[in-house]
């Protein structure tokens, strides 16, 4: 059984009435534009398949007036894949936009890190900052995923397939996990919010929605010891990422397990062009 795989992120929903401000702390050119894309991330080896996050829905985009261009599960079954056959979803973390879209995967085990659910079930949900990022009903999707013998819990850093790790990271959610996958040009790292931007991780800049400042900073090292080089570190809401790797369907589905183009990236990861 191989243990190399590909990776394809699809673009469901942008938001482009965004700010730097938005987008970093102590940003010195807070008011100037700042977009971000929404993916979701599937991983392929030999007939089988590992969904990174779920995306969210119409109708949750519509309650946070964030629509959506094209629901996750139609981009998935748009590129050959039903989402009934998703054996396996990794759940970065339960924000709406990571885990907004369970139903659409019932029959799927879900991944998600201990401390997590421990932090979306528990006391700092009392405090709306803290709870703002998350919807209700998706995590009573989650209990109900739990005691229907479908959640598997870990624990920091674990293989949960050959070739596919996670790594718990925290910072922007306590349970925030990272995924890392061997491709055919080394292993890539899945970020997630673990780093929304490159700008994140290569300027040391945080995310402003945090929940320990200290994780944060520490994980965007992190992120570089698992990757090895910013070439192999896909932050988790960066348009650049459309630009960097081979797309397809008007730009919304990408190959990660390609190279990034060049020109656009050097190879330290500083002649990024926005």
């Amino acid at each position: 059984m191989s243990d190399t795989w590909n990776i394809t992120a699809f673009k469901y929903a942008e938001r482009n009435q965004r700010t730097r401000r938005d987008s970093f702390l102590f940003d010195d050119d807070h008011a100037a534009p700042h977009d971000m894309d929404y993916y979701i991330w599937l991983l392929e080896s030999e007939g089988r398949r590992i969904l990174v996050d779920t995306g969210y829905d119409r109708s949750e985009g519509q309650r946070r007036d964030r629509p959506i261009e094209t629901p996750p599960e139609r981009m998935l079954a748009d590129h050959g894949i039903a989402p009934e056959s998703i054996e396996t979803v990794v759940l970065t973390h339960l924000h709406y936009d990571h885990a907004g879209a369970l139903a659409a995967f019932p029959g799927a085990g879900l991944v998600v890190q201990e401390a997590e659910m421990a932090y979306a079930t528990g006391p700092c949900m009392c405090h709306d900052v803290l709870r703002m990022p998350f919807t209700g009903e998706h995590i009573c999707d989650m209990v109900r995923a739990l005691f229907a013998g479908r959640v598997s819990f870990v624990s920091g850093s674990t293989e949960i397939a050959p070739g596919v790790e996670v790594h718990l990271i925290g910072g922007h959610s306590r349970g925030l996990q990272a995924v890392r996958v061997r491709t055919r040009r080394g292993w890539v790292v899945l970020a997630s919010d673990a780093s929304h931007y490159y700008e994140n991780f290569l300027t040391g800049k945080p995310f402003p929605i945090v929940v320990d400042l200290d994780d944060m900073l520490s994980g965007f090292k992190r992120l570089l010891a698992l990757g090895g080089t910013p070439s192999h570190i896909v932050p988790g809401h960066d348009p650049l990422v459309r630009r960097l790797y081979p797309s397809t369907s008007g730009g919304n589905v990408v190959t990660l397990h390609a190279d990034p183009k060049p020109g656009v990236m050097g190879p330290d990861g500083r002649a990024l062009q926005g």
